[in-house]
């Protein structure tokens, strides 16, 4: 089964550089399972019995099934399509010394030295004009296209020994030497197959080339770029897919933005999950005190990957929460509330994984040590409800190429099918109930 699954997984990396292409697999995989294309500007017409999704800006997707007897709450796995990587700045190309090079900024915090000495290429969507409208075009230059260059250490004694890397003077890819002005939209719009006059606006980003592997004396670890979050999206997809809803209707939120705060119109910060539930429960015959009861008996699962302990680096772990690879999904605690688990959610998603005969294990920083945050806290600031904030162990977090292990993303598959097929419900009084 693992292997299956790791293979699915890889193919689905390989073909998701970025948001726009991680959303539209997404969109491809849930058209093959039946599921309906809805359009935020225009009039849904729902059923029970049926399956849907939505886009919002193309980055970010929301997909539900509707049981066929009357819904009481909504079970929510939410994950993120963003990685952290280098974005094309407007005007992009820099003539110096007899190259060109790319103009480029961050996007995220991400461990730039991974970035060096590796084919990349560019990826993400362009606006084009076409006649009196404005056109998304998806766009993957699918060839080694650029490379960032590392400086020899003959001439930078300090490489090795704490060198402060500068965004704008170190991390400009190199495109061509001189004779290659103005190729690069020419390459963009030949990868769009559109003309380059014609390209009214663009969001492209960096990636880079190697497809993930699998490796390790076993067969044991994965690697691949993206892992944070497109491993936890595909569980969650996965799971969604398998259910088998009855009480309550499954929601898959992948939200775009994540890395950067999340402060957008389809980010986890916007109003696109509240839109989306309370269209649902208007259309579905809910009135205001109905809609109200369905979110106290919802749930939410924040889907975002989990530090495993690094045995070059263990001393920065908990002494006693460290998440190993293999050994199953991390429940992710902070005193802070910088992720949501608290008691009642951690009690239930205990329960589900009970039930699922999947292995838990636990993640808290050092207590002397800040750590990230995710989307679980911010979407409850809009569409407040119990939430569990858990991952999948990984390593090398935030490096532009990832390793996690192969049985993990079965282990959120199997877990996510589980809770996705269940219905939560608050009792009042301090007490809830799972089915």
């Amino acid at each position: 089964m693992y292997e299956s699954v790791n293979e699915e997984l890889l193919d689905f990396l390989n073909e998701s550089p970025d948001a726009f292409h991680a959303a539209d697999q997404i969109r491809r995989i849930l058209k093959q399972n039946g599921f309906e294309e809805l359009a935020e500007g225009n009039v849904w017409n729902l059923a029970k019995g049926g399956k849907y999704f939505v886009l919002r800006n193309e980055s970010s997707v929301i997909a539900f099934a509707i049981p066929k007897t009357d819904f009481q709450g909504f079970m929510i796995g939410a994950a993120h399509s963003d990685s952290p990587s280098f974005k094309i700045k407007e005007n992009p190309e820099i003539k110096k010394e007899g190259y060109i090079t790319l103009n480029v900024e961050k996007y995220g915090g991400m461990l730039m030295s991974t970035w060096f000495d590796r084919p990349l290429s560019v990826a993400g969507r362009v606006l084009v004009r076409d006649g009196n409208r404005i056109m998304t075009k998806l766009v993957n230059v699918d060839r080694d296209l650029v490379q960032i260059v590392n400086l020899a250490i003959h001439m930078d004694r300090t490489a090795n020994s704490g060198h402060e890397i500068n965004v704008q003077n170190e991390m400009e890819p190199i495109l061509g030497l001189e004779g290659s002005e103005g190729s690069f939209m020419k390459i963009i719009a030949e990868a769009a197959g559109v003309k380059p006059e014609d390209i009214l606006g663009h969001d492209l980003f960096l990636y880079q080339r190697g497809k993930g592997t699998i490796w390790g004396a076993n067969h044991e670890f994965l690697s691949a770029g993206h892992l944070d979050d497109l491993q936890c999206a595909f569980g969650c997809l996965q799971g969604f897919l398998h259910a088998a809803p009855e009480n309550s209707i499954p929601l898959l939120a992948i939200f775009d933005n994540e890395e950067v705060g999340s402060g957008t119109k389809q980010g986890a910060d916007s109003t696109f999950l509240e839109d989306v539930v309370r269209r649902i429960c208007t259309l579905m015959g809910k009135n205001t005190e109905d809609t109200e009861r369905a979110r106290i008996s919802s749930f939410m699962v924040s889907a975002d990957n989990a530090h495993a302990v690094h045995p070059n680096y263990a001393s920065k772990a908990d002494p006693v929460n460290r998440p190993k690879i293999n050994e199953g999904i991390v429940i992710k605690y902070n005193a802070s509330q910088r992720y949501t688990t608290d008691a009642v959610s951690a009690a239930v998603f205990r329960e589900v994984c009970r039930k699922a005969e999947v292995p838990l294990q636990e993640f808290t920083n050092r207590s002397d040590m800040a750590g990230g945050s995710t989307l679980g806290n911010i979407s409850n600031s809009h569409f407040s409800l119990n939430t569990v904030d858990i991952g999948l162990p990984q390593l090398a977090m935030h490096s532009c190429w990832e390793t996690a292990g192969t049985k993990d993303t079965a282990y959120l598959a199997e877990a996510m099918q589980e809770f996705f097929s269940s219905s939560f419900r608050d009792l009042g009084g301090g007490s809830w109930e799972l089915d």
